[in-house]
């Protein structure tokens, strides 16, 4: 599996965000230097499936591009966090194409194989410490 760099905001988020998690994990990635983890995709729309505070993240210290894995939904399980709740790709779809979002952890998306890390300088992906971030 191969990750592509694409601009974070042509990514389309399907959930919310926990906001205290995207601080804790903007600071982390900013001490490493370094993107570690590419953003699962859905190959067709570009709706996000895993990585919504990384996306979060990026947007955050604007950065111009971050990995990605393209992937088809329909070749990756997708679940529910939430006992009794039911998640498809075709309600993931439509709840995407509507501009709304999910609450956080709704789904949870189970990639086999698992997709590789990757060790990117942030200043390789446009991050400017200068910018006010």
């Amino acid at each position: 599996m191969r990750y592509y760099l694409l601009q974070p905001n042509d990514l389309t988020p399907t959930e919310e965000v926990d906001c205290r998690k995207v601080i804790e994990l903007e600071e982390e990635i900013l001490q490493a230097k370094f993107w570690k983890t590419p953003i699962a995709v859905h190959k067709g729309e570009l709706f996000v499936m895993d990585g919504h505070h990384r996306l979060a993240v990026a947007k955050r210290i604007q950065l111009r591009i971050l990995p990605a894995m393209l992937l088809d939904y329909y070749g990756v399980r997708v679940e529910a966090w939430r006992p009794g709740e039911v998640v498809t790709p075709e309600i993931i779809f439509a709840m995407a194409r509507s501009g709304r979002k999910f609450p956080a952890k709704t789904t949870k998306h189970v990639f086999d194989p698992q997709f590789p890390e990757c060790k990117i300088p942030l200043s390789d992906l446009g991050y400017d410490p200068g910018n006010g971030s």
